[in-house]
């Protein structure tokens, strides 16, 4: 099956390295006017003017954006239960530690996490992902993290490969291994490492192992002794600063993790290091939006030459989000970052960050994920804030939403 479509404004994003660093996040490769030929899931040509195989769909962009479809590479998103109830507690003033001695917060996720079965967690997945697919985003990373032992965090993980197996886009499972605990702080992350761990290795072999340090959570110690043991057979990924600087972006740096990602809470010195280092600071102003109005300074990382993504953060209860629009208009104005830096962290700095380097960029032979916008500038990306800016998704070489059917097959909520 080929696709054609003429007269766009292509954001190529395909000068510079990968990622991009500093000033390079503001360099699109844009042009001006032009076509974009796909052909067996994969760009086959780009340039003014092109000559399309016979029996090949064409569309008409009329001077509208054209460019990489979005890549949300740090998400939550497999989940089960409702974090509506605790949101509004805290909106009545319930501080998060009452909320958690209640039973709520993330011990309810855990509960009803553990309750549900693989095919209940993966059918919850997949609603969101039809979501994230209207908004534009075709590849996503999804974490575990909320079953806490070893069998529920195989079944996060079944759940969330099985997802993918249903959907037209990409999903990357993330095994978050050292974030929440139960019982004794140091046994459960010993039990981690010698017996989750191996058995997440074994059946998950080179997915990412992610970890991070938390005030009432996992502490710093604990979390380099689990992501040193894991660096021997899988990349690290970090959850680093998110309410307080708890030493993890100099781990992160160290252990040459893929990214820190967070970083509300992140020391200048710690961002200034993050900068020089070949690792890729992500993060996510939907959980600042939501929760306690902080937001990473990924504006300053940019300036001293720091590689940035971002990304929803998408959770039950940090942020319940699924739109990369919104995350990017929010990065502008709340991170520091200019749209077009916004653009390029949440395209090709993204699929940087999950190892992925055949998309986030429209160049010949790379995969055909693809997002036609409304606009003809593309920095209405972050400009509007609300609805849906995306006209056309190409997922693999298939259109696979247009505007009022990419509506129409997104399932609405559950109601409560």
């Amino acid at each position: 099956m080929s696709l054609i479509i003429r007269n766009a404004r292509i954001l190529t994003l395909a000068a510079g390295a990968r990622p991009r660093r500093g000033a390079e996040l503001r360099e699109l490769a844009v042009v001006p006017g032009g076509d974009v030929l796909v052909a067996d899931g994969v760009v086959a040509a780009v340039g003014p003017k092109l000559e399309a195989p016979a029996g090949a769909e064409s569309i008409d962009a009329n001077g509208r954006v054209l460019m990489p479809a979005f890549v949300d590479c740090h998400t939550h998103a497999c989940w089960a239960g409702s974090g509506m109830e605790d949101w509004e507690e805290r909106l009545r003033g319930v501080p998060q530690p009452e909320i958690l001695r209640r039973g709520g917060g993330i011990l309810a996720t855990v509960r009803a996490v553990r309750e549900a079965t693989k095919k209940q967690l993966a059918a919850g997945l997949r609603e969101r992902l039809a979501r994230m697919l209207c908004e534009g985003t075709t590849t996503v990373e999804v974490k575990s993290g909320y079953g806490l032992t070893t069998e529920a965090e195989l079944k996060m993980l079944r759940a969330i490969v099985r997802a993918g197996q249903d959907w037209a886009g990409t999903v990357v499972p993330t095994a978050l291994l050292g974030q929440w605990f139960e019982g004794a702080p140091e046994d459960y992350a010993r039990m981690v490492v010698k017996e989750m761990l191996p058995e997440v290795s074994r059946e998950f072999p080179g997915i990412a192992v992610d970890a991070g340090a938390e005030e009432g959570g996992w502490s710093r110690e604990a979390c380099v002794r689990l992501l040193e043991r894991a660096s021997k057979r899988h990349p690290l990924r970090v959850h680093a600063d998110q309410s307080s600087p708890l030493g993890m972006v100099p781990e992160a740096i160290r252990l040459h993790a893929r990214s820190a990602d967070h970083l509300e809470a992140c020391t200048k010195a710690d961002l200034v290091a993050l900068a020089k280092s070949e690792t890729c600071g992500v993060v996510m102003p939907c959980a600042g939006f939501h929760g306690d109005g902080r937001f990473a300074r990924a504006g300053f990382l940019v300036d001293q030459g720091g590689a940035v993504a971002l990304a929803t953060g998408c959770s039950p209860s940090a942020a319940p989000v699924h739109s990369m629009p919104f995350a990017i208009a929010l990065a502008v104005r709340c991170c520091g970052l200019t749209p077009h830096e916004a653009i390029a962290a949440c395209t090709v700095n993204a699929a940087a960050v999950l190892g992925l380097a055949d998309r986030g960029t429209v160049e010949v032979g790379r995969r055909a994920d693809l997002i036609l916008l409304h606009h003809t500038d593309e920095r209405m990306l972050a400009f509007e804030v609300g609805g849906n800016p995306v006209d056309l998704v190409v997922c693999a070489g298939r259109a696979a939403r247009g505007p009022s059917e990419a509506r129409a097959a997104a399932p609405g909520p559950a109601p409560a």
